[in-house]
């Protein structure tokens, strides 16, 4: 069935619009993701300038206003679940993030905490080897998100002690016991050796930011080929009546 004339006509204009509008409102979306993730970046500033804030209890997972803040944990440190996170660099130089689980004090919660950064040997056939310390303890750091997705070389992921990533479903199931998405990353020096310079958040803020122009830029063509199909399409009769 042979479509009426006047859908035809105005059918690319319509189609103009919508990719108009849609491209605006993606654009707007962009800019919002980055004044949010502007937000992150400006947390994670202040609280390296902050003093820890002393806390009894974790946040709720859904406690965004602690994302990045600094804070002060008492407990004790689980060493029978201490994990080295292989392939961990600083400066150019191989190593390791060691991480392990903090009992809280009263509470009985558990959290991971990022002890630092631990220089691999030239040997790498042996596991390495960091004394945990024993007793109660506070524990200062930023709190922050525990990644959940990593691309991984091969099955050979977990070798004893030593693990390719923090596979958190895996850490889970190795402790036996609940544990949140939090990951403290331990900013007090204890005289361990571990280096614990952790390297500024990068939110993504630029990103965010160029994905919109490239969606405005796309808004601003198909408002332009619109206009232009509608003045060619109104010019032509005009033109062959002239």
């Amino acid at each position: 069935m042979k479509r009426p004339d006047w859908i035809v006509a105005w059918l690319p204009a319509v189609a103009g619009v919508a990719v108009f509008l849609a491209a605006l409102a993606l654009a707007q979306w962009q800019l919002e993701r980055a004044e949010y993730k502007r937000g992150l970046q400006a947390r994670w500033d202040e609280g390296g300038r902050q003093p820890a804030e002393r806390l009894d209890r974790l946040p709720g997972e859904a406690e965004e206003a602690w994302l990045y803040r600094r804070l002060r944990l008492a407990g004790h440190f689980e060493p029978d679940y201490q994990v080295f996170l292989d392939n961990r660099l600083h400066r150019g130089r191989a190593g390791y993030h060691v991480v392990v689980p903090l009992r809280l004090q009263g509470t009985g919660e558990s959290v991971l905490v990022n002890r630092g950064w631990l220089p691999a040997e030239a040997d790498r056939r042996h596991a390495p080897y960091l004394a945990v310390p024993k007793g109660g303890l506070a524990v200062e750091g930023i709190l922050v998100r525990a990644q959940t997705r990593y691309f991984e070389l091969g099955p050979d992921t977990v070798r004893g002690s030593v693990w390719q990533n923090l596979d958190l479903r895996r850490y889970r199931d190795f402790y036996g016991q609940p544990l949140p998405d939090w990951l403290l990353l331990q900013t007090n020096e204890v005289g361990d050796g571990l280096v614990r310079d952790w390297p500024r958040l990068d939110a993504g803020v630029d990103k965010h930011i160029s994905y919109a122009g490239q969606w405005f830029a796309l808004a601003a063509t198909s408002l332009a080929l619109t206009l232009i199909y509608q003045w060619r399409r109104y010019r032509g009769p005009k033109a062959r009546t002239d």
